[in-house]
């Protein structure tokens, strides 16, 4: 039986591999850009490597990881970093387009834009989070147990709101976090936002 527990750093390039196949609306990306990587290198390993203490995996009874969770407790603190150390070393692999038209443009052009200040909810939803789990790992109730993992250690450092963001074509995502409390919030064209509210008092 799987089971969870804490990040640790030899689970890097599981988290890589999980990223790109759960990344296009949940199904496998492999292949759809120039370099499988750019998914795990925007949307997983930075977090691991920023926070570890808020990375979890589900991991199978022969050691493999079949999925994680990975998040941030302060989205403008992690996107400094995020532009100041993470991305810069990344720039000679992924150049910045001049224009944005493919959805590879898109992504690389995301790594760039990180800032403080780009999130108009982080105020009052300041933690964000990534989560996925391979299609093996799903509907076992893993993916309710990673958030409420989460979600109490949030609470217990007095963090006040989450958020987070899907793909509008992954409709089992959406119905997933209204299920689990979060509801919607407003968003740019293109992109559907969810948060939630943590009870810190006391």
């Amino acid at each position: 039986m799987p089971s969870i527990r804490p990040y640790r750093p030899s689970d890097r390039a599981a988290l890589y591999e999980i990223c790109v196949k759960t990344a296009d609306a949940g199904g496998d990306a492999t292949g759809i850009l120039s370099d499988d990587d750019l998914w795990g290198d925007l949307f997983a390993v930075p977090y691991a490597e920023r926070h570890p203490d808020l990375c979890w995996v589900v991991e199978t009874d022969d050691g493999r990881a079949i999925g994680y969770i990975v998040a941030t407790d302060d989205t403008d603190a992690f996107y400094s970093w995020f532009r100041d150390e993470w991305w810069p070393p990344l720039r000679e692999r992924f150049p910045r387009p001049d224009e944005i038209i493919t959805r590879e443009d898109r992504m690389i052009d995301y790594g760039y834009t990180r800032m403080p200040g780009i999130e108009p909810n982080a105020a009052e939803y300041p933690a964000h989070l990534h989560i996925d789990l391979l299609p093996e790992t799903q509907g076992h109730g893993f993916g309710r147990r990673l958030m409420e993992t989460l979600f109490a250690e949030l609470t217990r450092r007095g963090v006040t709101g989450l958020h987070l963001g899907i793909d509008p074509n992954n409709a089992g995502a959406a119905a997933f976090y209204e299920r689990i409390g979060m509801h919607r919030l407003e968003s740019a064209p293109g992109g559907h936002l969810y948060g939630v509210r943590f009870d810190t008092a006391g």
